[in-house]
């Protein structure tokens, strides 16, 4: 699956000039929690999202910090929280490095760099132009359309076919101990067998044959390995 494939569209901008608070009133209006910031000539030069409304003035939440610690806290800092809790505009309290996907990046991609960067969206990019944003959210919604979109009677497929599959799988994981697990196949019901290090890989080989399509239940046999033999 591909990001142009579940990415919001069209998407709710702001320019630079706006005002915070026409930036969080559309925020509100809209439900959403960010805004790509886009210039005239329709580049993104931005993003404003509800974190970079957190610490204002108006509502005295702006951060304050103990007249010792901020000895050691830099005037580029402090003139920078100073800018956050007193701008008016957009362009005063965007983030302005903005990472961006293209539409035929995979959502591996995307969630890897949402989860490494520690953020909730990403916007859209074709040829400099803004086509859509990625959240977390559409991720998720994706995870609910896989699991519940399934069609076909997965359960008719070949034990021989669920088998090819099971041990491709099993190939596929560092952390499998294919010398020491077996599997076996018959009428849809995958009975694992062995010897396993830990009940962490006990539930991933359970849940690595129950994701298999056709598969219509698991049996879990496996042992614990005695702990000389680990």
């Amino acid at each position: 699956m591909r990001v142009h494939e579940i990415m919001s569209y069209p998407v709710i901008t702001v320019t630079p000039d706006d005002t915070l608070v026409a930036v969080a009133e559309k925020l509100v209006r809209h439900r959403i929690s960010a805004a790509p910031v886009v210039d005239p000539a329709g580049h993104v030069v931005g993003i404003v999202s509800e974190g970079d409304l957190l610490h204002r003035a108006e509502t005295r939440t702006e951060r304050r910090r103990s007249w010792w610690l901020e000895l050691f806290t830099s005037g580029e800092t402090l003139a920078q929280d100073y800018v956050k809790s007193h701008g008016r505009l957009a362009k005063d309290v965007m983030s302005r490095r903005v990472l961006s996907v293209h539409p035929d990046s995979s959502l591996a991609d995307v969630a890897d760099l949402l989860d490494r960067r520690g953020i909730k969206r990403v916007p859209v990019l074709d040829g400099g132009k803004l086509v859509g944003i990625i959240s977390r959210a559409d991720l998720v919604r994706a995870f609910v359309a896989a699991k519940t979109g399934r069609k076909g009677p997965e359960a008719a497929r070949s034990d021989a076919d669920i088998q090819i599959d099971l041990d491709a799988a099993l190939q596929r994981e560092a952390w499998a101990s294919p010398l020491t697990v077996v599997t076996a196949v018959q009428d849809g019901v995958v009975q694992l067998l062995g010897l396993i290090r830990s009940a962490d890989e006990r539930d991933a080989l359970v849940l690595l044959a129950g994701n298999v399509p056709g598969v219509r239940r698991v049996e879990d046999r496996l042992q614990f390995r005695a702990f000389a033999e680990i």
